[in-house]
């Protein structure tokens, strides 16, 4: 169910909010969070669709923000979804306009569900400091994607200098699979050393560095890492060597979606490595509200051990 609420408040949209649930048994007790996602008119959908799936292992209210500076005239438009066109969740879309989108703080706050933690997400424009933001000044968790700036390695580049704890990136969300097989094959014979690794991705990969990044910190050995033509390969991680006294085990990417794990003694195994969606990294990021410490050490010490001493990095 949608309900309309064209040129309203803030005051009404949360009368409404109470309404719904008195008349049509939407009930917010069993909500954990409050998400507000912080988009922009037109790519509302895809981030409503994937709060709605999260929604489903997460119950929560979604505030969508999407400001439009454009028009003189201030007015603040409203939907109000719940039922089959919200999941699990209540939905609170909100269209401001012209200086009612001035202070995004003031819009959102009368709406958050009480003695809730608070988590922000930004899909694509992200504020230069997101914990600085009005939004994100009141978030216990904040969400970006390297992935939609215009220039993501730069972005990454520049994750630890703005970092806040509760800070996160998809970018580091979607190396979850990633980190998981390179841990489970280091806690198997041989137990031996790992003496260098070289990381392989696509141009469009800001995944690629922060894996290079934890591997760095995590091994303390030099790690090459490069970013490879789209010719060559189109996007994602493509591949991670680690290299140990009695040979090299390989972990890459034939095609989009399958991994080949080789070591030495060993058959190859194929392993599914699909691109995590959108739904995917959001529930996992909804599954703790407390800081990511790793993700801290990553972008603020990781980073910066390979920038200053590993030799041959090739970024181009």
């Amino acid at each position: 169910m949608i309900i309309d609420l064209p040129d309203t408040t803030v005051s009404k949209i949360s009368k409404a909010l109470v309404n719904v649930r008195e008349e049509g048994g939407a009930v917010a007790l069993g909500r954990v969070l409050t998400l507000i996602i912080a988009t922009r008119h037109g790519a509302e959908e895809e981030v409503i669709e994937a709060a709605n799936d999260a929604s489903r292992e997460h119950p929560m209210r979604v505030i969508v923000v999407m400001i439009n500076d454009d028009h003189d005239e201030p007015r603040l438009d409203a939907e109000i979804r719940v039922g089959g066109d919200a999941g699990a969740s209540e939905v609170v879309v909100l269209r401001a306009f012209g200086p009612v989108g001035s202070n995004t703080e003031s819009l959102v706050t009368g709406l958050l569900l009480p003695d809730a933690p608070v988590v922000a997400w930004w899909p694509a424009q992200t504020p230069p400091s997101p914990a600085e933001s009005p939004i994100g000044r009141i978030a216990q968790r904040r969400i970006t994607d390297a992935s939609s700036q215009p220039d993501p390695a730069s972005w990454v580049d520049g994750l630890g200098d703005h970092y806040s704890p509760g800070d996160t990136d998809f970018a580091w969300t979607r190396l979850t699979r990633w980190r998981e097989q390179l841990a489970a094959v280091l806690d198997q014979p041989p137990y031996e050393p790992v003496t260098a690794v070289a990381v392989r991705g696509a141009a469009d990969s800001p995944s690629t560095v922060l894996l290079a990044a934890w591997l760095r910190l995590k091994l303390g050995v030099p790690v090459d890492f490069a970013y490879l033509p789209t010719d060559e390969w189109a996007s994602g991680i493509k591949s991670v060597r680690l290299t140990r006294p009695s040979g090299d085990t390989l972990l890459e990417r034939p095609s989009p979606g399958v991994a080949t794990l080789t070591q030495p003694g060993q058959p190859s195994h194929d392993l599914a490595f699909p691109r995590r969606t959108l739904r995917e990294c959001l529930a996992e990021e909804l599954r703790r509200l407390d800081p990511d410490l790793l993700y801290g050490r990553v972008i603020t010490e990781g980073l910066e051990l390979l920038d200053r001493t590993d030799e041959g990095v090739a970024r181009g």
